[in-house]
């Protein structure tokens, strides 16, 4: 195949969106450091956007058919590493994270949100209309369940309900009756309450409660919230300028390499900036819509369905507590936050999809 046939088989307008993205991410992530006059956090991301890189063309090479199967090994090792931490991890900042492997720390919760869903696809791929007995359905959720738990145990409640989200976003476009979303609906808000009673730290429920109202600890948990609303209202229309944030770069703005970078970025290239990376964002989720609507089996539907979710969620998530519309979770901005571990997972999860276009194109079902 021609170098022109290939690049002709890719979705080129998702390859651009996600290149625009990676390119934004840099640019913000170099500002940020520019200004701290240390470009290492940079130089690190730099690499990091390189491997992904990699990997996306590995994975938009390599036949996703195939991917669900080695999945099962992935899904084991990835528990087996998740019982590690909640046993011998090493706790940074409060939680167990990461598993230190000296020149790369790896995040198991990011891998799991993606091998889940590969995982859930294959199930509901094969076994096709059969998620209307209740045993499956319960086979599913407890599939998802465990590394949810397992993760939340370390505890990061905000990446334990992505994986539940993309749980529930392919139960929704799986052939299951209404009733039985419904009934999820109304079990899911029971769980919540007794979350809230039995299950959730006193520190997630301080985050809830700031949330509703930022002035009952304003030099706490409502800080980072008031923070970030102000670096977002500080950028006005046309922002300060690239390493110039007043925030962000006296340090007012915390963690603004990760969870708060969309503020912090906000403020550096104002309204114009932040509103160009939310409808690039936007644009990416709507081609993942039609490549899902487009692929030439329900596994491709399926797992472009578990990418479009595992986008989703974290877009509206990070967006939300960045603008104080939803509570602090620590869930990264894809493709622009800090991070090894995200954005590897990113560069997987648009490889696969592309993989599913090409294999559409090439050989249409």
């Amino acid at each position: 195949m021609s170098i022109v046939s290939t690049i002709k088989s890719y979705d080129i307008p998702l390859l651009l969106i996600s290149g625009l993205l990676l390119m934004i991410g840099l640019a913000v992530q170099y500002a940020i450091s520019l200004g701290e006059g240390d470009l290492q956090v940079f130089w690190r991301q730099f690499i990091y956007v390189v491997l992904a890189s990699g990997m996306f063309w590995l994975f938009s090479n390599y036949n996703y058919r195939l991917l669900t199967k080695v999945n099962r090994l992935i899904y084991a090792l990835l528990i087996f590493a998740l019982l590690y931490l909640l046993w011998f991890g090493d706790p940074i900042r409060g939680s167990a994270r990461w598993i230190d492997f000296g020149f790369f720390r790896l995040q198991p919760a990011e891998l799991a949100k993606l091998s889940v869903g590969i995982g859930l696809s294959r199930w509901l791929y094969i076994n096709r209309g059969q998620i209307n007995k209740l045993k499956n359905i319960f086979l599913t959720f407890g599939y998802a369940a465990v590394p949810a738990i397992l993760i939340a145990r370390e505890p990061d409640l905000g990446s334990s309900l992505v994986v539940m989200a993309i749980w529930f976003g392919l139960i929704l476009i799986s052939p299951i009756r209404k009733i039985f979303v419904v009934s999820f609906i109304i079990a899911g808000l029971i769980f919540a309450g007794a979350s809230w009673q039995f299950l959730l730290h006193d520190y997630q429920k301080q985050r809830v409660e700031v949330f509703l109202n930022p002035d009952l600890d304003p030099q706490g948990q409502g800080y980072n919230v008031r923070q970030a609303i102000i670096s977002v209202g500080s950028g006005q229309i046309w922002g300060r300028g690239l390493g110039k944030g007043v925030q962000s770069q006296l340090k007012f703005l915390p963690e603004k390499h990760t969870d708060f970078v969309f503020a912090a970025s906000s403020e550096e290239i104002g309204f114009l900036g932040s509103a160009s990376i939310v409808v690039l964002f936007f644009l990416l989720l709507q081609r993942l819509i039609k490549i899902m609507k487009t692929a030439r089996d329900n596994l491709g539907r399926y797992l472009s369905g578990a990418i479009l979710f595992l986008f989703a969620s974290q877009v509206i998530v990070n967006l939300g507590m960045n603008l104080g519309l939803l509570p602090v979770t620590g869930i990264p901005l894809p493709l622009i936050t800090f991070g090894g571990s995200s954005m590897l997972v990113s560069g997987i999860a648009l490889g696969i999809a592309q993989n599913i276009v090409r294999q559409s194109r090439i050989m249409p079902g």
